[in-house]
């Protein structure tokens, strides 16, 4: 008798409606969207400046332990190319960094004795930086997030992403990325309620991963932006007036992507290239 045994990772809980783990079949139709002689240039670069599960970055490694079979024979060298000098992810928490790079080294230890490659250090690739909210007037002045709400003790999450949040960004892996994948944080909460009553921020990390100015860039993220408000109409404006767009994809039900959670106003696969 032949058992099929499910992916782990389509198997996970969302940690809320706002930070939900993207399946793998939906990071790959993401990752179709990418040319296809990406998977064979063993200099492209690849940048989850939000990994939650590892998913993408697993995927992305997958698809390039194929695609240079034929440059780099050797599947120990190839894999350790690979993860060494393709492969980057950023962490949302400490807790989902752990589990991105159990995903990916299989191992939460970058230099770990179970490790797929040995690094110099126990983070590798996939790095979390404790970042802070920047106060003014009561208001973050990178995400908008309310002082009274998100300035918190050091044991909770204070959801200062590190992607947006972080002045150095453009030095903290010292290179420049060709390709910037991920399923970003949605919204916070501003203190009265949750969905259309919450402070969007997806349109942050976009905003942030075409400062960069990678070769491509694909996010999946709310489709609210359609009609601005809740500081929404100037990311709608640019985005409009960008002639950058090459795929756009909109789902009318969210839940053609996310089986098990509510995303109001629908999901958006965003691809800008």
């Amino acid at each position: 008798m032949i058992h099929n045994k499910p992916d782990i990772l389509s198997c996970l809980a969302h940690l809320s409606s706002d930070e939900v783990f993207t399946p793998p079949s939906v990071a790959n139709k993401m990752l179709d969207l990418l040319p296809d002689e990406i998977w064979s240039n063993e200099n492209i670069r690849f940048l989850n400046p939000v990994s939650k599960s590892g998913v993408f970055l697993r995927e992305i490694t997958r698809r390039l332990l194929e695609g240079l079979k034929s440059k780099i024979p050797h599947l120990n060298t190839r894999l350790y190319h690979i993860l060494q000098n393709q492969v980057f992810g950023l962490g949302i928490t400490e807790l989902t960094t752990l589990l991105s790079r159990r995903t990916v080294y299989c191992s939460k230890s970058a230099n770990g004795k179970y490790s797929l490659i040995t690094f110099n250090n126990e983070e590798g690739n996939i790095r979390y930086i404790n970042s802070e909210h920047n106060w003014v007037r009561n208001k973050c002045t990178h995400c908008g997030a309310s002082q009274n709400k998100y300035e918190r003790k050091n044991i909770l999450e204070n959801h200062a992403y590190t992607f947006i949040h972080n002045s150095q960004i453009y030095n903290l892996f010292d290179m420049k990325f060709d390709v910037i994948i991920g399923n970003p944080p949605y919204q916070l909460n501003d203190g009265g309620g949750t969905g259309s009553s919450a402070i969007p921020i997806y349109q942050k990390f976009v905003e942030q991963a075409i400062m960069l100015k990678p070769k491509f860039i694909s996010f999946i993220i709310p489709s609210r932006w359609f009609t601005g408000g809740k500081g929404l109409d100037d990311f709608r404006k640019k985005m409009l007036a960008d002639t950058r767009f090459r795929v756009l994809h909109d789902y009318l039900d969210a839940g053609d992507c996310f089986t098990d959670v509510e995303i109001k106003g629908g999901g958006k696969l965003l691809s800008l290239g």
